[in-house]
């Protein structure tokens, strides 16, 4: 029998036998040839953080608590797939036997699927770039932050979806983009894929907002209100170079509360901190007193499955992806050294877990089926 990986309980990945069903009318059957599981959100559900805990209402706009529970059970793992077609209905249109395919599919040795689930797999596609077409869909979301030509970009966490937006705030005109993340390898593939510096949050002594500061913008160190101000009542009009320290627009990727409250910091007065990450867990260290209540900043939510998209119907959802898919097709965005590492399906439930307990380990999971039949 096939076996499929899944968490039997939060934090407990493990591998699982499963039954293939009937091939029905229009459906395919895919015998998986590299997978890749979501490092983020899938890590928040995996994990059974607080936000897991809560379901969105589409009636009311808002989040429900869920009944109380210990987490999810049987959790299928897994965002990507790739493979080739083993057996087709009689009304299947779309596919012959033989077909790679590729889509949105959980880690498994088969999947069987109706035809529409998955799309045909480019010509001159590697799976291991195919696999990180959600990581660069989700990046889109950048599109959010109206990055304009000559702009100063930080972006703070460098995962899959991280190292697409250092690469798309490139393609969009910024000047100088920089890297922020603790992990060593991360910031090695930051630079490679066109970030001109990355830093190490760690090793600024705490402060990444501020060693981002001293190396974007112009400084303007006055404490004396300027020639030509205008004070009335005691409060005084400021010059347009207030404020100019720091960068046009931070990009957050990381998920993590400090790196977003170190986003805020590292923006200049009237800059655009632009959200991309799912937060897990609660808001602690998040100091909205501090950069924010002082700079007119403006915090950007983003995301590209909250439809319509803001810049609807001009754009959909659907025109994001053909936008990724053909930038990884021509390598305009590159994916070298983000599938990493890459281990055979056997060892699968160890090394999802050590994505968990040890991510300086990895960036994006890759998990071959090769040497598993």
């Amino acid at each position: 029998m096939p076996h499929e990986l899944i968490a039997l309980e939060p934090r407990k990945p493990v591998l699982r036998e499963y039954e293939e069903p009937e091939l029905r009318l229009c459906q395919i059957r895919i015998s998986t040839e590299f997978a890749s599981p979501k490092h983020g959100t899938e890590m928040v559900g995996y994990r059974n953080e607080p936000s897991a805990r809560r379901s969105y209402d589409p009636e009311w706009g808002c989040m429900i608590p869920r009944a109380a529970d210990d987490g999810p059970r049987n959790f299928q793992l897994g965002n990507m797939a790739v493979g080739v077609i083993t057996e087709v209905g009689p009304e299947v249109r779309r596919f012959e036997v033989g077909d790679r395919v590729f889509g949105h599919l959980p880690i498994r040795e088969t999947h069987t699927v109706d035809e529409g689930a998955v799309d045909p797999l480019p010509d001159g596609l590697e799976a291991e770039a195919v696999v990180c077409l959600d990581p660069a869909v989700m990046a889109l979301a950048i599109r959010d932050a109206s990055i304009r030509l000559g702009d100063q970009v930080v972006v703070f966490g460098l995962g899959a979806i991280g190292l697409m937006a250092v690469q798309m705030a490139r393609i969009a005109g910024a000047d100088q983009v920089i890297g922020v993340d603790p992990i060593k390898a991360r910031r090695d593939v930051a630079k490679a894929l066109g970030a001109d510096t990355a830093l190490d949050p760690l090793a600024e002594g705490g402060d990444a907002g501020m060693a981002i500061r001293r190396i974007s913008g112009t400084a303007w160190s006055e404490v004396e209100p300027p020639a030509g101000a205008r004070v009335l009542g005691g409060y005084w009009e400021v010059p347009t170079q207030f404020g100019q320290r720091g960068v046009d627009v931070a990009i957050e990727a990381s998920g993590s509360i400090p790196a977003l409250h170190h986003a805020i910091r590292a923006t200049r007065f009237g800059g655009t901190i632009c959200m991309i990450s799912y937060y897990g867990g609660d808001a602690a260290g998040l100091r909205l007193g501090d950069e924010f209540h002082v700079n007119r900043q403006q915090l950007v939510s983003a995301r590209v499955e909250s439809l319509p998209l803001r810049d609807a119907p001009a754009w959909t959802l659907e025109r994001l992806v053909e936008v990724a898919l053909g930038w990884l097709t021509s390598r305009r965005l590159r994916t070298d050294g983000i599938v990493t590492p890459v281990v055979p399906f056997e060892e699968s439930a160890e090394a999802y877990r050590e994505i968990d307990e040890h991510p300086e380990r990895s960036i994006k999971l890759g998990i071959s089926f090769t040497d598993a039949r």
